[in-house]
């Protein structure tokens, strides 16, 4: 079986005293689960998917700076760390290629934005990303579409309730 390590990251921001997160809608049909870097084109979902910046770990890249890439390319802001969330762990079919199954570990990281604009990304990156926005934390694992997605959210909103320092 084919193993894959990603990263990607929840990303916070405080505005007018509520908790932000930024989600992005992946641009073509997502694989199990909400992976989307696998750079094949897939056809347009039918409905809008909201999902977590996430990417494939790079050969000699640690997965927190993979997460920190991953965010600024498909949502055009800058973050820095806090802390990991967790690890999520799943078995796919590839539905493109050579329809291997894959098992996968994705690592999340919190993060807290620093700058940039929300949904200012490269051309090139709209192959994989549609959309990128802010939406509240609080209601994130309602909107997210996968499951350990959700969890990271719901993980997220529970941190920043906990550290009411940041």
């Amino acid at each position: 079986m084919v193993r894959e390590i990603s990263a990607g990251g929840v990303v916070i921001r405080k505005r007018d005293g509520t908790w932000w997160m930024a989600a992005i809608e992946p641009a073509g049909e997502p694989a199990k689960d909400g992976e989307s870097g696998s750079g094949a084109t897939r056809p347009k979902p039918k409905k809008s998917v909201l999902a977590l910046p996430k990417g494939l770990v790079d050969p000699g890249e640690k997965p927190p700076a993979t997460a920190l890439r991953e965010v600024r390319e498909e949502t055009g802001v800058i973050a820095e760390e806090i802390a990991k969330l967790a690890d999520i762990k799943y078995v796919y079919t590839r539905s493109w290629g050579d329809h291997q199954r894959v098992f996968k570990i994705v690592s999340f990281y919190l993060m807290r934005y620093v700058s940039g604009r929300i949904d200012q990304i490269a051309a090139e990156m709209r192959v994989e990303v549609a959309r990128a926005r802010w939406i509240p934390l609080e209601e994130g694992a309602k909107l997210l579409a996968y499951k350990g997605e959700k969890q990271m959210a719901k993980r997220a909103h529970e941190y920043v309730l906990e550290h009411p320092e940041l």
